[in-house]
């Protein structure tokens, strides 16, 4: 008989605790008997049936709940103004069924004459979701199921994106309960189909720092079809590649992405060239959307008598910002002493895009959550920043409930106080980016490189020595390209 070696165990790893290593979870715990004790070794240890992943399926399914009771205005007396915007239970779901449409069996891109101010896929996601509408027309009842119907599909995508952050984090699984929990989601999650481009993108990240970098590309050019924005991920990529040299990991998922991207867009493009392109026109020729520094602006300036800006202005001048930000950004990765994580520069990329950009609907704040909690998991800071979110939540539509109806004005809010909940917004946003650019700056204060980690989403990256690093005060200091590179740790 051949003989057999017994199999070999992979090394199981301590996981990091939020109950010890934040201090604000810290305290919570004392009415639960404190902290989790030093001799015990969560990941080492089996947890039974309630293992990481399974709470934070719970937490979600919990979260997503309460999102749906909140809505629960809407859900009993229809989505009609004011009332929805008073019961801060708006969502475009709804009005779109009504009004693009959708429940006439008119599918967005393909139907002839439709115009859709979404993307491809986002497109076709509400066209599919109409489809599976029982009955025929638009009434109170197939509105309700259509709203419902996309609320449990955002679910499962919100559940996939915090498994997803979850195993980005490695030893850090528990950092993503702040997206199972996160206020911004549970309030803004159904307002649009937002939800699956952060799933998408966060399964490109999760491939990304496994090293599968087609697949990486493939669903990022996927989330780039529903929202744009996950297409911003390869200007970090972007840095990360120029300060380690290795230009083929940009290369293979910017190429993946394309043709992903491609694959969506063309067929429509050449099928409905008039439709594909409206969204294009309309997101160039709109005005400033509500909530932007733009719009806050405009307000403002009709108020003291100021020049207002237009559209035309609006577009440069956003541009021109968020090109300058990406800048800085880009200086701050090639020069910092220690190579950035792959999720921080994200975060400020699309942190910076937010507050430059002159449309911010209010469930963009989805956009940063899984990012946040990969870049910088405080919990502190995160609950001041949500709590500054939820303020601008109710500002927002109670201002919407003012300008469209002229409501009761009990429920209305005027224009100065609205402006302060967008500034408030706006700085609390613009601190996360300080202090996650002053940790990449200075990586002691990093709490995800403090466990023995480099980078866990870096993938390609992670472990890999700078080929090109900027010193800005000792220029001779500075590692270029022309160099004889040292070797790979």
């Amino acid at each position: 008989m051949q003989e057999t070696k017994p199999p070999e165990h992979r090394r199981r790893v301590r996981l990091v605790i939020p109950s010890r290593s934040d201090p604000l979870l810290r305290n919570f715990t004392e009415l639960i008997g404190g902290p989790m004790g030093r001799r015990s070794a969560p990941g080492i240890v089996s947890p039974g049936f309630f293992t990481v992943e399974r709470v934070l399926i719970l937490l979600t399914v919990l979260a997503a709940v309460i999102g749906i009771l909140l809505k629960s205005f809407c859900r009993s007396n229809g989505w009609e103004t004011p009332g929805q915007f008073y019961a801060t239970c708006y969502s475009d779901f709804p009005e779109l069924f009504r009004n693009r449409g959708l429940g006439d069996g008119a599918f967005p891109f393909i139907t002839e004459g439709t115009f859709f101010e979404y993307p491809v896929l986002m497109g076709l996601i509400a066209g599919a979701t109409a489809l599976l509408v029982p009955g025929e027309g638009v009434s109170a009842s197939r509105i309700l199921a259509y709203f419902d119907i996309n609320a449990a599909l955002i679910l499962a995508v919100w559940i996939v994106t915090v498994l997803a952050t979850a195993r980005m984090a490695r030893r850090r699984p528990w950092d993503a309960a702040m997206v199972a929990v996160a206020p911004g989601i549970i309030l803004a999650g159904t307002i649009n189909w937002d939800m699956w481009a952060v799933g998408l993108l966060a399964l490109g990240m999760y491939c990304f720092s496994r090293n599968k970098l087609v697949l990486a590309g493939i669903f990022i050019g996927l989330g780039t079809a529903t929202k744009l924005y996950p297409v911003l991920i390869l200007g970090a990529v972007l840095l990360l590649a120029l300060r380690t040299g290795r230009i083929r990991a940009l290369v293979v998922t910017a190429g993946a992405a394309a043709a992903a991207w491609l694959a969506v867009n063309v067929p429509v493009a050449l099928a409905n060239p008039e439709g594909w392109r409206y969204f294009y026109e309309f997101t160039q020729d709109r005005p400033a959307g509500y909530s932007s520094p733009w719009f806050a602006y405009n307000l403002v300036a009709d108020r003291l008598g100021w020049f207002p800006l237009q559209p035309e202005a609006i577009n440069t001048l956003a541009m021109n910002l968020f090109v300058l930000a990406c800048v800085l950004i880009g200086l701050l990765a090639l020069a910092a002493p220690r190579r950035p994580r792959l999720a921080q520069l994200a975060f400020l990329i699309v942190a910076a895009f937010i507050l430059t950009n002159k449309v911010y609907s209010p469930q963009f704040v989805i956009w940063l959550i899984p990012l946040l909690a990969l870049a910088r998991p405080r919990w502190r800071d995160f609950l001041i920043w949500q709590t500054f979110e939820v303020l601008h939540w109710a500002a927002v539509w109670m201002y919407l409930g003012q300008v469209t109806s002229g409501g009761v004005s009990q429920h209305n809010i005027d224009m100065p106080y609205y402006v302060l909940a967008v500034v408030f917004h706006m700085t609390a946003t613009a601190y996360l980016m300080a202090r996650v650019a002053w940790e990449v700056w200075d990586p002691g204060h990093d709490v995800v490189r403090r466990y023995g980690m480099d980078d866990p989403q870096g993938g390609p990256f992670e472990g890999v020595q700078d080929r090109l690093r900027v010193d800005l005060q000792r220029p001779s200091a500075s590692v270029l390209p022309w160099q004889k590179a040292p070797a790979d740790a």
